[in-house]
């Protein structure tokens, strides 16, 4: 019963590809992490006989045969009423997939949609071939958030009316992360297996297979350091220190542990800001709940909604996103801004249950001038009102705010 439940949870990406194939011709790209729900939602969307493996020995014969074969394969000489939709999942372990994808695109796209599924970030293989520059557009899947167990519908703009979400649903999303998965089950033995068996994949699997990496136990030395850091500056010197190689060691091992989904980077933003911190990023881990202190788990939680909102939001076409800090010399900080269209949007402080308004709010609201600074408070209960129609430095409900997002 609990896997049906699992392949039945509906998702916002359902409904973001299922409106791609209606609107345009370029191929869909989905990348996202292991596990996350690339492959089920891909799937419900493939045309019958139209869903191609890498990782199925059969599929994979059948691409290396070429854009012809596979055309013939899935239909698409046959006449229908609208294009099949035909899905690549993780093709790009195909040594030269750009090439064939290109090859069937030009060939077969006046008569087909395709969906190209990928568990890394599928910008990073780009090592020779052709280039598909014009013929795809990318969307980023995220584990499950407030807002998404809420809705599933594509969003006309960023923030939308808040919606109550059950405590029920939101202790569940904290304590099993958004991997959906772990979310249906809500079992404590099984989630901490799952985020085991993960990380030896990630290990073992992932880095041996898509990079070229070598220093395994190096690197899975390094992945132990950043879990416990989560919502921490990283210093690159001292890291290397830890680990015993290079600085530019580690700034590559990072970035490829952030091409995996594993974690990913949040830099300062210092337009405008005196004193400002210029080069230290923080790292945050994907899935927050591995993480046991609850002050790192808030804000890795909040992070990881900002970033699927900020990602989201360009991959709909909405504008241009980026999340970022706020610190200066003299060590006040806010946990994010939001920079919307190259301009500060909105501030934003995170605490477990901490309803004082932080000074550093309001000091660095006037800096640099976002419309709107929050600090969004995790065990607060839900408020049905609009957070964006305050412009001072406010207090709000966590839930409330994560509901208005993505």
């Amino acid at each position: 019963m609990v896997w049906v439940a699992f392949r039945r949870l509906p998702r916002l990406y359902d409904a973001v590809l299922a409106d791609h194939l209606r609107r345009h011709r370029q191929m869909a790209f989905l990348a996202g992490p292991r596990q996350v729900g690339k492959t089920t939602t891909s799937r419900r969307l493939a045309s019958p006989d139209a869903y191609l493996s890498w990782d199925d020995q059969d599929h994979r014969r059948l691409i290396l045969r070429g854009p012809t074969q596979v055309a013939s394969a899935t239909g698409l000489a046959r006449l229908s009423a609208k294009p099949p939709t035909v899905v690549f999942d993780e093709i790009h372990k195909h040594a030269r997939w750009k090439a064939f994808l290109k090859g069937f695109f030009d060939g077969y796209a006046d008569r087909s949609r395709v969906i190209v599924t990928g568990s890394s970030r599928l910008d990073v293989y780009r090592r020779g071939g052709d280039s598909l520059m014009g013929r795809y557009f990318l969307y980023r899947m995220h584990p499950l958030s407030v807002a998404e167990l809420l809705r599933h519908d594509v969003p006309a703009r960023e923030i939308r009316k808040p919606l109550p979400l059950s405590d029920k649903e939101f202790s569940a999303l904290w304590e099993h992360g958004g991997y959906p998965e772990p979310f249906v089950k809500r079992d404590r033995r099984f989630s901490l297996r799952w985020r085991e068996l993960r990380r030896e994949q990630l290990l073992r699997e992932d880095l041996r297979d898509l990079t070229r990496v070598q220093e395994l136990g190096q690197i899975a030395v390094l992945e132990a350091i950043l879990s416990e850091r989560s919502s921490a500056q990283l210093v690159y010197s001292s890291l290397a220190g830890e680990v015993n190689v290079s600085t530019d060691t580690i700034r590559r091992w990072i970035e490829t542990l952030c091409s995996l989904h594993h974690g990913f980077l949040v830099r300062p933003w210092f337009k405008n800001v005196a004193k400002s911190l210029r080069k230290e990023p923080k790292w945050y881990a994907t899935d927050w709940s591995g993480i046991h202190d609850p002050g790192h788990r808030a804000e890795t939680f909040v992070a990881c909604h900002l970033l699927k909102a900020v990602q989201g939001w360009q991959d709909l076409g909405l504008g241009t996103y980026e999340l970022r800090y706020l610190r200066d010399k003299e060590k006040r900080e806010v946990d994010f801004i939001v920079i919307r269209n190259r301009r500060p949007w909105f501030l934003l402080e995170v605490k477990r249950s901490e309803t004082s308004l932080s000074r550093s709010l309001g000091h660095f609201q006037r800096q640099v001038g976002a419309p709107h600074a929050f600090q969004a408070v995790i065990e607060a209960e839900f408020i049905a009102a609009d957070c964006f129609t305050r412009h001072e430095p406010c207090v709000v409900p966590a839930r409330t705010l994560l509901s208005q997002l993505l």
